[in-house]
Order: structure tokens, then C-alpha cells, then sequence
């Protein structure tokens, strides 16, 4: 089956493209290519936009394409490679002996739209299907051989199943389902409140910082804290200190250091909105849920694979890293991609 046109070999000029010439892909070996794509696209609550899709392809020009997309903070460099080297989101999961080996199969990555926060409206997880559909054919990528998605990643996935049934062959939906649990919306309002009520005090860093430290509660399980944080608290200048807050401390710095609070409140909303009836997905799907995922418990995965029918499959794991054991346990996860991407089609 072919998955890639040969419009890929001339994807876009010269000028929308850096970090490696067109005549390198050619070569045999993996490259890495980045580029910029503006595209038309009709949202679902602010109208008709002219937005700009930020990609990376890493891989051997010729294999099968995977999308891979991940939570909101993810991004479009999946992992290190020769052309750019530093460290990517999902590092562990991409290389030699993995599923998602750049060797035999292409990897493409985009940023959500409003990642970069200029885009201050409602964004619908539908909206980033139908820009990764536009992406596609922006690339002369007819069908993608799977879409790998991972918590936002896995919305995104499911509408792209739904909407452009004919560009996937396959769908890996982890740690996701097709709606927001009202316990984990629950969780976001605050979070988002805290966002508010920052910008209120011109103290945009902490409110930003604050949310993401309560986000980091519901991705985690409190086994896990039980284990790394059962210290006795601290009196530090009259004031209780608990053995958490030096970790919690240290995520909300990382977090506001690379996020525009727009992009994060305008992404967390768009988890909220999602909704799909899973009836409507045509494509097979497998769907693998965490035991102990507070933002998506495994009754609402059940309940997506039964809406499936025929074409869902459930894979569930066990891990005291709850919502994050996709980035925790990549051992785990990439023998089920490697079974699953077998499945699709691939014998590497």
C-alpha cells in the first residue's frame, strides 16, 4: 500500500522549509525536515481563519507516515535527530529498536493550532483535524499509515478518524476518550480560574505557574507521591513546607517558561469541548487506557470501545503514574505500538 505521494519528494519551496535542503531527500538515510504551511480553515467557533501549521517529518523519504501528537504542551519535534539535536517530547519513544523508528517510517509532528497563543478564541478539537487533514494534503501525504495520539493527542485523533476517515488506516488513541470527563473539566476550570485570577494581580507567570502545578496533581496518583514524597514537612521562615512543593515549584517554572498563557487557556478549554460520538469513528482504533487515569477513567475508555463496535480494541495498564504513563512507561507503550503498527500493515 502506498502511503506517501511522490508530491512529498517536493513538498513546499525552498523558502518554507529549514534545516535541510530538498536534495537531501533523496538520500536513504532518516532526515529531518521542518516547514510552515498557511492554510484556510473553517472553525467551528471563531469562523474562518488563515492559520499557519509549524511541521516536522523526520524518516526515510519513501516509508509509511505516522502522525504522532501528544498533550497540549506538545509540539511538532517528536525527537533528537542529526539535523536538529535537541532532546523532543517524546525522546524515549523514538530511535532505533522503537516502534517509531525515523529508520523505517516518516514521523510527522505539528503545533497545535494556538500553541503559539495568537489565537485568542474557543478551539475545537475538530479544528485540529481538519488542519492536519489540510496539512496532508498540503504535503502530498494521501493516507497516513497510523495516527498515534496521546491524551489531547488521542481527541485529536479520534475527530481526524471521524471527519477524514480516508487519511488514517489506523488509530492509537492513549490515554484519551471521546469526552471530557466532568471530574477532569472540573480540574481545568480551577486550573483556568487560577490563570484568571494571576492576570487579575498583573501576575500572569504565577497564575500560569499555579495552574500547571494542579495539573500536575491530576496527572499523577497519589501512589506515586506516597512513594517520592513521604518526607516529614519543613518549618522554612515560620511557613510549612511539604516535600512536594520543591517538585510542584519546579514543573510551574518549566511550564510558564515555554507556554503563552492564551495558548494554554484556549488548549485547556479545547479539551472541555471535545465531543465525538464514537459511532461515527470508521476507522479501527485501538484504544489503550491507564488504570488510575483520574482525567480519563477507564469506565469512559470502555465505554468508547463498546461505542466502536468491531473497530475498537482496548489494551489497558496498570501504573502508578496514572494520566503521564504514556511519557513514564515507554517499555510498555512501545510494544503495544509494536504490535499495533504490525497490525497496520509494517513488518519492521
Amino acid at each position: 500500500m502506498s502511503y506517501a505521494s511522490p508530491a512529498l519528494n517536493r513538498l513546499a519551496e525552498p523558502s518554507s522549509i529549514d534545516g535541510a535542503a530538498i536534495s537531501s531527500f533523496q538520500d536513504d538515510a532518516p532526515r529531518a525536515v521542518r516547514g510552515e504551511v498557511v492554510v484556510e480553515l473553517s472553525t467551528r467557533h471563531a469562523g474562518n481563519r488563515a492559520v499557519t501549521l509549524r511541521y516536522e517529518l523526520q524518516g526515510v523519504v519513501g516509508a509509511p507516515v505516522v502522525f504522532v501528537a501528544g498533550g497540549i504542551s506538545a509540539h511538532r519535534h517528536l525527537a533528537a535527530s542529526d539535523v536538529f539535536a535537541e532532546a523532543g517530547w517524546l525522546n524515549a519513544l523514538v530511535g532505533g529498536d522503537r516502534a517509531l523508528d525515523p529508520a523505517h517510517r516518516q514521523l510527522l509532528a505539528f503545533d497545535f493550532i494556538g500553541a503559539d497563543g495568537r489565537l485568542d478564541a474557543p478551539i475545537d478539537t475538530a479544528d485540529q483535524a481538519d488542519a492536519i487533514a489540510k496539512l496532508l494534503s498540503a504535503l502530498g501525504i494521501a493516507r497516513l499509515q497510523a495516527f498515534v495520539g496521546y491524551s489531547y493527542g488521542a481527541l485529536v485523533g479520534l475527530q481526524l478518524a471521524a471527519r477524514h476517515p480516508e487519511r488514517l488506516e489506523k488509530l492509537i488513541a492513549v490515554s484519551g476518550a471521546h469526552r471530557a470527563h466532568p471530574y477532569a473539566a472540573a480540574w481545568r476550570a480551577l486550573q483556568r480560574r487560577a490563570v484568571t485570577l494571576g492576570q487579575l494581580q498583573c501576575a500572569d507567570a504565577q497564575g500560569l505557574s499555579l495552574a500547571r502545578q494542579f495539573a500536575m496533581l491530576s496527572y499523577r496518583t497519589p501512589e506515586e507521591f506516597g512513594e517520592r514524597f513521604d518526607a516529614a514537612p519543613e518549618i522554612i521562615h515560620g511557613r510549612v513546607r511539604v516535600a512536594a512543593e520543591d517538585y510542584l515549584d519546579a514543573a510551574g517554572a518549566q511550564y510558564v517558561a515555554r507556554t503563552p498563557v492564551t495558548a494554554y487557556v484556549r488548549l485547556s478549554e479545547s479539551i472541555d469541548l471535545h465531543r465525538v460520538d464514537p459511532a461515527d469513528v470508521r476507522v479501527p482504533t485501538l484504544v489503550v487506557a491507564v488504570e488510575g487515569d483520574r482525567l480519563v477513567p477507564l469506565s469512559d475508555s470502555v465505554a468508547l470501545v463498546e461505542g466502536l463496535g468491531t473497530l475498537g480494541q482496548l489494551r489497558v495498564l496498570r501504573s502508578p503514574y496514572g494520566h503521564d504513563a504514556f511519557l513514564k512507561e515507554t517499555d510498555r507503550i512501545d510494544s503495544i505500538l509494536t504490535s499495533a503498527l504490525r497490525a497496520a500493515g509494517d513488518s519492521a
